[in-house]
């Protein structure tokens, strides 16, 4: 058992270090945030967590076809330095919004949340630092002898821990008295998170 907890406890810092780390999904959130209020911004987080959740479960059945196929990891790597490019023209172009809590009412369609989801996957699922991340995790910290009970314990902790970390920095963002501090400068909150997933967008194409 100690040697189990050994294991959890290194993932689990390893992970966390990671996921506080801003990047690309959390530009992603903040500027959904500031634009469009945190019910939107709720649903990219379960997004991103979805995505995560796929490469977790890639990592715990052992399946390494991204880190191994070059062909493969290059075309993700393009795929996802362009999807990055385009949130940032989104974002870049979106004009000022004089009164956000008037235009962004807590209760969105469905269709809204759904195209919300699919940003937070696609931003979340097309970055391949996300797959090598788990995969080397897994190969690095967990012992193959581990019982395949012990590291689905392990895949949901991380699944939840991004889960709730995103929807921590979305509700930040999005609400309370966090919300009108940050009511005047949203729009430079949005633009400045979109230039740094133009530079990210443009990191990922070069290197």
């Amino acid at each position: 058992m100690s040697k189990y907890l050994l294991e959890f406890g290194a993932i689990a810092v390893a992970h966390f270090l990671a996921l506080i780390s801003p990047g690309p999904d959390f530009f992603l959130i903040v500027g959904t945030a500031a634009r469009q209020g945190r019910a939107r911004a709720a649903a990219v987080c379960f997004g991103i967590a979805a995505a995560n959740g796929l490469y977790i479960l890639l990592a715990l059945t052992g399946c390494a076809v991204v880190k191994n196929r070059p062909l493969l990891w290059a075309s993700l790597k393009t795929a996802g330095a362009l999807y990055l490019l385009y949130l940032a023209v989104l974002l870049l172009r979106a004009p000022p919004r004089a009164d956000r809590g008037a235009a962004v009412p807590e209760k969105v369609a469905a269709s809204s949340r759904f195209r919300s989801f699919g940003a937070g996957f696609l931003s979340a699922a097309l970055n391949p630092k996300n797959a090598v991340f788990y995969l080397s995790l897994f190969a690095l910290i967990v012992d193959p002898k581990t019982p395949a009970g012990v590291q689905a314990v392990y895949g949901a902790w991380m699944f939840c821990a991004v889960l709730g970390w995103d929807l921590l920095v979305a509700r930040t963002i999005g609400n309370g008295r966090v919300t009108r501090y940050v009511d005047g400068s949203a729009h430079w909150l949005e633009k400045g998170s979109g230039i740094v997933l133009f530079i990210l967008g443009i990191i990922m194409l070069v290197r």
